[in-house]
């Protein structure tokens, strides 16, 4: 059954969103699978008492920005966390500029703090303020983004940022019946900003999937656009992805050809794309992957116009990294479940990935509500 969409169901809850990471030419490595539980590789204590002079140990946490729903959430469930554990907090939003976040590591930095963790705009702009750290003995995690081309850095705690991509692969693979020998599909693909590591891996795992039924013609991409620098979006801004998929669908399906899956790396440039799709396409709904669960894509996705959305707790990904700042302070070595995958061009960083799933309309009261992420109220 066709149906049109309604461009107003979606402008109003259009947000200019980012992702934006660190700069590398790096190559993605296949990651090892990593261990659910892992055991701590140093003596982790969950409520840690100040240190043995007394003084309360202080910890700097520089987040890119408070424009994405996914960074405050970020943000807040770190200075929570960590709180908790009886830590000193110095939080900073740097409004996604480089510059900001520079400067608000330098305070940390002179103000004290003994730990470092960083949630980089571009890690390949770090390298300055790093080296500071390192000569003040100050240890860096790597906050979900990969910080390149610096020897300070000395852990990374992330989400299995492959894994993503495989997972959004897998499920247009099986939506779409490729695995039975079904053909005949229309794909197009938006990734992430090409200044982003983690694009990269998202973008390699799901074509990892995907790119033999390109191969073999099962799945079509009538524009052409398959390759990482052509399917990139800069910043990872819902209208840079609009403004694109609309080129796309004037070019390429004006005359009523069918568009079976938009393989979308993130929430953001999914949310680009159905605007675009409201403003101009009167086929059948395709089927839209995305990514951070955020409240206006779930609410696509109950809308049935958002097949699903990979979910990252960040709530499991804020414990950990307390864990390893606990770890740390206390002399030992963090707990990490991936030695291998990592390399930030100096070295291979020791890291902790956790395992994301996905979300969709079967699946988001349990994984989204009865857990405690959102309310119903939340998704209205």
């Amino acid at each position: 059954m066709k149906k049109r969409l309604l461009s107003a169901v979606l402008a109003t809850g259009l947000t200019a969103a980012t992702l934006a990471g660190c700069q590398t030419s790096v190559t993605p490595a296949t990651p090892a699978t990593p261990d659910p539980d892992p055991a701590p590789t140093g003596d982790v204590d969950p409520d840690p008492a100040p240190a043995a002079d007394g003084e309360t140990k202080k910890v700097g946490v520089a987040m890119p920005t408070k424009d994405l729903q996914r960074w405050n959430q970020d943000g807040e469930n770190m200075e929570k966390k960590l709180k908790e554990a009886g830590y000193e907090v110095d939080i900073q939003y740097a409004s996604n500029d480089v510059n900001t976040q520079v400067t608000q590591i330098e305070t940390m930095i002179a103000g004290g703090c003994d730990v470092l963790v960083i949630a980089s705009i571009e890690g390949d702009s770090l390298g300055t303020v790093l080296a500071q750290a390192k000569e003040k003995n100050i240890p860096v995690i790597a906050y979900d983004r990969l910080i390149m081309n610096s020897d300070a850095v000395t852990y990374y705690a992330t989400f299995d940022n492959k894994l993503v991509g495989t997972k959004q692969g897998q499920y247009i693979e099986e939506k779409l019946g490729l695995k039975e020998g079904k053909k005949g599909y229309n794909m197009e693909i938006f990734t992430g900003d090409p200044g982003d590591n983690n694009a990269r891996f998202f973008y390699g795992g799901a074509m990892e999937v995907l790119k033999p039924y390109i191969d073999n013609g099962q799945i079509t991409v009538p524009s052409g656009q398959i390759e990482f620098k052509d399917v990139a979006t800069a910043e990872w801004k819902s209208e840079n992805a609009q403004t694109r998929m609309e080129a796309i669908l004037s070019k390429n399906y004006a005359k009523g050809e069918k568009l079976d899956a938009v393989l979308c790396s993130n929430d953001s440039t999914a949310f680009g794309v159905a605007t675009a799709l409201a403003n101009g396409y009167t086929g059948d709904y395709p089927i839209i992957t995305g990514q951070d669960c955020d409240k206006p894509n779930v609410k696509l996705m109950l809308e049935d116009k958002q097949a699903m959305s990979i979910f990252k707790d960040t709530r499991t990904l804020a414990d950990k990294t307390v864990e390893m700042v606990d770890a740390i302070l206390k002399g030992g070595e963090a707990p990490v479940n991936d030695t291998t995958t990592y390399d930030n061009g100096d070295h291979v960083v020791p890291s902790y990935l956790c395992e994301p799933v996905f979300a969709d309309k079967s699946n988001y009261k349990e994984l989204l509500i009865d857990s405690g992420y959102y309310t119903e109220d939340d998704l209205k």
